[in-house]
Parts: structure tokens; C-alpha cells; sequence
């Protein structure tokens, strides 16, 4: 559920900039216009970007058979938006854990980031990076094809 504040505060806030606009005559364009804006920002900002998440056991589970990328993730990181979007279409390739659904994830995290839940985390032939850069990430998912 937490996962979804803060894209429904943008759906709100837009919402609420948006009647404003019409309040303040600034016509029916501009106001659809701002809502559509918040809308788009509330769809980066969600899960739905992001590929089906699975659990950490199963992740690591596919990735020792495949070699592909773990990346141990939460919605509304800005970090863990970046490196999806940066990956493309080679997203779909890397096993996705959310670390707010999955407490062995968040666990996992936290082992390798003394205490911390620094999310991306990228595990790679069991090696740990945190917050790796994208063209990095899709350098591995490319090795492991």
C-alpha cells in the first residue's frame, strides 16, 4: 500500500492545482493540461514502471541458473526510476525484487549496506554494487544473454 502514496499525492495535488487553474480562469486547456502533468508524474513515480517483482529466494534462485542481474528495488527511489528507465527494453532481462514487499529482499539489502536499505542494489555472481550506474547494469544483462 505504501508503495502507492506517492503517486496518489500527485493524482491529489494535481487534481487540486488543477481546479485551481479553472478557478482562476485559466481556461479548461490549461487545467487538463497540469492534471495530465501530475498524472504522468504519478505514473513514473508507481510501480508499474517496473517489471513484476519475485522474491529475493527465487530471484537468486533464477539468477544462479540464468546469470542474469538481481536488482533489489522500492517504488518511489528516484535512483531505482532512473536505472529502469535507463535500461530500456533489457529491464525486462534482470530479475526485480521490491524490498517493501519481500522481507528476505530487504533483509539481503540490509546485510550489504550495514544496516541500510540503499536501494539499487545490484547482485551480480553473488558480488553486491550499490547504486551502479545503468549503462553498467546493462553491460552485465548483455554478458549474461
Amino acid at each position: 500500500m505504501r508503495a502507492w502514496i506517492l503517486p496518489m499525492l500527485f493524482v491529489l495535488c494535481g487534481s487540486v492545482v488543477a481546479a485551481t487553474a479553472l478557478v482562476l480562469s485559466a481556461g479548461p486547456g490549461s487545467a487538463a493540461a497540469l492534471l495530465l502533468v501530475f498524472v504522468l508524474l504519478a505514473g513514473v513515480n508507481s510501480p508499474l514502471i517496473f517489471p513484476r517483482p519475485i522474491g529475493a529466494l527465487e530471484a537468486q534462485r533464477r539468477s544462479a541458473v540464468d546469470g542474469r542481474p538481481v536488482v533489489f528495488w522500492r517504488p518511489g527511489c528516484k535512483y531505482c526510476i532512473r536505472l529502469r528507465i535507463r535500461l530500456g527494453r533489457d529491464a525486462r532481462r534482470v530479475h526485480w525484487v521490491d524490498i517493501w514487499r519481500d522481507s528476505a529482499g530487504a533483509a539481503a539489502v540490509r546485510a550489504v549496506n550495514g544496516g541500510d536499505e540503499t536501494v539499487p542494489t545490484v547482485v551480480v555472481a553473488g558480488r553486491s554494487h550499490v547504486n551502479p550506474g545503468p549503462e553498467w547494469v546493462r553491460e552485465q544483462v548483455s554478458r549474461s544473454a
